[in-house]
């Protein structure tokens, strides 16, 4: 009797051990890896060999913290890559060539530019060319009042931030050196090309001279109460940049009617006589173009950029209007006032870059020689809020590249004046409202942030650096003098204190971990391959090797090199 109940109970653990062992190999292998919602989590299982596919299923304990599931084929162990991405930071993806499936490992998602050439102040600025500031989700739009960004990085309202500016102005300076000339196709200009516009009962058009710009231009009035307005009918593609002169009255408005070419929808710009900066009801967008002083002027819009940002602002989710499914169908003119040189071309890249020109002409504190920001900024923890006001030596180095442009390209000295300015807060310190701060008690540091303590930030230095050799190379005399003394003792303070930013594997943002006793603020790629991008920009103008060899090295970080061990 007892012999009988053993033999029953081995009987069924041979084929409880049986199941399991079928049960492992059906779910053993599907995929080349296990994957898991959240790679931290604890997983328990047991071995598991498939002899199809030769490998095991295994844990993979981590620093003794949490296991993941990986696998053994004979002495390699399998890791899935999306925890080595989460883990290291290491970026890939799988991609198809000539048919062949591969997976490209990248340890950096930027790239480096190498310079072409030595660096000329009158010509492009670092690699600006690729720059597109005005479909930043951070830039709420371009202001259709002085046709620059309008940026909502720090205040949601939106404000004027001289560094984001600058970077507009230089991004366009630099594309009209770097791409072929624009398509332009004239409107309207009153002279040679006059269009047969749609002017309804009550409404008046006429060409007349005008001597205020020696030229025949177009005028028009429309009734208060009309909702048609004086229209030109058209069938315009590819080209969204569209350029007018205009000297409109109180009540005058233009607005661009565009279509989608596949879904037949249509989209309405206002561009009217008002200081809202944007508003969006429906497919109607509207940019205040300030309140009519009744002179001419000259407005730039890339339309399909206005369009986009309008729509964007009340629904987020919006996606993009593709260029190539979009035209120009109309164009209607509101009230009263006189219009000239209208053209819709690809590009309008200097009329934008005077835009950015013109302002920092207009909105310098002329006594201080800075452009103050206008928000509270929040750099870290222990850091003093900067109060609105407050100067960015990035920012007046910024603007003094696009003042020194302007001055060598237009030869008007209102520019070169405006730069010469944009000297003086170098020339205090940070505490006193400037943008000098000392290292050390030894080096000068031209601040990014004017923090107390200060925060040593690489990139924004080395930006103002750029813009004081910008200015020695076209001012003269005294002026360029005062330049070259501050760019030489900057240039100093960096090759002293370049080392102490590089980590041996990376870069690091600023110095807070000095000044503030914290941890590094390790630089992102992007600011990593920035800092090198700079680098090489300094070596064409100075030939300390440190300049190349320190470049070279971080080039080799971002390839997944590091420095040696002890």
């Amino acid at each position: 009797m007892m012999r009988l109940n053993f033999k029953t109970v081995l009987l069924i653990l041979v084929v409880a051990t049986l199941s399991f062992l079928l049960t492992s190999w059906n779910n053993c292998g599907s995929g080349l890896f296990f994957h898991t919602a959240d790679w931290k989590t604890k997983y328990q299982h047991k071995d598991r060999l498939s002899t199809e596919s030769g490998y095991q299923e295994i844990d993979c304990h981590i620093n003794g913290d949490y296991s993941i599931g990986c696998r053994k084929e004979g002495d390699e162990v399998y890791i899935p890559f999306s925890f080595i991405h989460k883990y290291f930071e290491i970026y890939g993806k799988l991609a198809t060539y000539d048919g062949l499936e591969r997976f490209e490992w990248l340890h950096s998602y930027s790239k480096i530019v190498n310079p072409k050439g030595k660096y000329d102040s009158r010509g492009v600025f670092m690699t600006f060319e690729n720059y597109n500031v005005e479909v930043r989700d951070r830039v709420k739009c371009i202001s259709g009042i002085d046709g620059v960004p309008i940026s909502t990085q720090w205040e949601s309202q939106g404000y004027h931030y001289p560094t984001q500016i600058a970077q507009f102005g230089l991004s366009h300076y630099s594309k009209n050196l770097t791409e072929p000339e624009p398509h332009r196709k004239i409107i309207e200009d009153s002279d040679k090309v006059k269009q047969n516009w749609n002017v309804p009962q009550g409404s008046i058009m006429s060409r007349v001279y005008d001597k205020q710009v020696n030229s025949l231009v177009l005028k028009f009035a429309t009734p208060e109460t009309s909702i048609s307005g004086i229209s030109l009918t058209l069938d315009h593609v590819l080209d969204f940049v569209l350029k007018w002169d205009l000297n409109i009255k109180d009540n005058g408005s233009i607005t661009v009617v565009l279509e989608s070419r596949e879904k037949k929808e249509t989209y309405y710009l206002h561009y009217v006589t008002s200081n809202t900066v944007l508003h969006n009801y429906n497919n109607h967008v509207y940019y205040g173009i300030g309140l009519a002083n009744h002179q001419w002027r000259r407005l730039t819009r890339d339309l399909l950029v206005d369009l986009q940002k309008g729509l964007y602002l009340n629904d987020k989710s919006r996606k993009k209007l593709p260029r190539s499914k979009l035209k120009v169908v109309k164009i209607i003119l509101y009230g009263s006032g006189m219009i000239d040189n209208m053209t819709l071309s690809t590009s309008e890249h200097m009329e934008q870059f005077y835009d950015a020109a013109r302002w920092f002409v207009a909105n310098q504190n002329v006594t201080s020689g800075g452009w103050p920001n206008p928000v509270k900024r929040k750099v870290a923890p222990g850091m003093a809020i900067l109060e609105p006001g407050w100067y960015s030596s990035m920012g007046q180095g910024h603007a003094i590249s696009v003042l020194a442009r302007a001055y060598y390209h237009s030869g008007d000295a209102k520019y070169l004046q405006a730069a010469i300015r944009g000297l003086r807060p170098f020339r205090l310190s940070s505490a006193k409202g400037g943008v000098a701060a000392m290292f050390l008690g030894k080096y000068i540091w031209y601040e990014e942030y004017p923090t107390i303590p200060s925060s040593f930030i690489l990139n924004g230095f080395i930006y103002s650096l750029i813009g004081l050799y910008d200015l020695k190379m076209i001012a003269t005399a005294k002026d360029a003098e005062e330049a070259s003394r501050l760019f030489n003792q900057g240039m100093t303070s960096l090759k002293n204190m370049l080392m102490l930013y590089d980590t041996g594997s990376g870069t690091i943002y600023d110095l807070r971990h000095f000044t503030l006793k914290t941890a590094p603020n390790l630089a992102r790629w992007d600011y990593h391959s920035t800092h090198i991008n700079q680098l090489l920009l300094l070596n064409s103008i100075d030939n300390d090797p440190i300049f190349i060899t320190t470049a070279e090295r971080w080039i080799g970080y971002m390839n997944g090199k590091r420095a040696a061990h002890n």
